[in-house]
């Protein structure tokens, strides 16, 4: 049976383009097929794939996996063709932190080695579906793998929210915006915004506020069973719905924002079955000098 699968590339790059060719061709070599995006294609050699698709919901489908370049925003480009295609996405990170990538680039051959003899493990990450809505009129309906953030849409403005989870009303403030994160999301833009870290086995959702003018502006976490709402004061400025950084929505005074768990995970491949609290500690290089371990008998 033929293997195929759909190499993605941030190709701003000519060291990207470069590795994109040598991994293609070690792929091809190995008799799998490498599909890529048509957007992509004029920048890499014709010689380092068999076939040219659109990008949209047929991208990878019938593939093994969706191969990633790049970092952790080329994943999460790639995410959502993988996770429409209900395959696994492996990010090789060449960008800096790369928290989402399966591994780094000096891997690369290991990971392509593991790519070629099916040697690496998935997990499954929660993600968030998203509604807009108007007065009861949907604006928009999308889903993001590490958060929904509503914020203003202009610089020298306020946003004025309400928050509200599971029907009730927590709190109401000015800010530059809000977000829901998932566990994953937890360090990326939440964490960033003063969220805490959550370990991705967690089922739950976090509410971040962004420089909130309020006493009580501090991080929620919910259950993974909570609807979590965010209304726009009808008097107040327009807004913005932004996920995952790569799907944007005008957002009018008066709008509302609703977010729950969705019901279609991410697969995110692994080269290691790596302990979390591992890869947290090397990715931000945290201090754990003097750590001694357990004592035994």
């Amino acid at each position: 049976m033929t293997r195929e699968l759909l190499l993605v590339v941030h190709t701003g790059k000519q060291y990207n383009l470069r590795t994109a060719e040598k991994v293609a061709g070690q792929l091809l070599g190995a008799g799998i097929r490498v599909r890529v995006l048509a957007e992509e294609a004029a920048d890499l050699d014709p010689a380092c794939y068999t076939q040219v698709v659109k990008t949209g919901p047929l991208s990878a489908k019938g593939t093994e996996l969706v191969l990633v370049l790049g970092g952790d925003g080329t994943l999460l480009r790639a995410a959502e063709l993988a996770r429409m295609a209900r395959v696994p996405v492996f990010g090789v990170n060449l960008g800096r932190v790369g928290f989402l990538a399966g591994a780094d680039s000096d891997a690369l051959d290991e990971a392509v080695n593991a790519v070629v003899e099916g040697r690496y493990h998935v997990e499954e990450r929660m993600t968030v579906e998203i509604t807009a809505s108007l007065n009861g009129e949907i604006l928009a309906t999308t889903w993001a793998l590490n958060e929904a953030s509503v914020e203003k849409s202009s610089r020298e403005r306020i946003l004025d929210v309400v928050i509200e989870v599971d029907g009730h009303p927590v709190s109401a403030f000015g800010c530059d915006g809000v977000l829901c994160s998932t566990p994953t999301g937890s360090t990326a833009y939440a964490f960033s915004a003063g969220g805490p870290v959550v370990w991705p086995e967690v089922q739950a959702l976090l509410v971040v506020p962004s420089n909130a003018h309020a006493l009580f502006s501090r991080p929620l976490v919910v259950s993974r069973d909570s609807l979590v709402a965010l209304e726009i004061a009808q008097n107040g400025h327009d807004a913005v719905l932004c996920c995952d950084g790569q799907r944007h929505f005008d957002l009018p005074a008066g709008a509302r924002v609703e977010v729950v768990a969705g019901n279609t995970p991410v697969r995110l491949v692994r080269l290691h079955d790596t302990a979390f609290t591992d890869r947290l500690v090397g990715k931000f290089e945290l201090p754990v000098q003097g750590w001694r371990g357990p004592v035994t008998d």
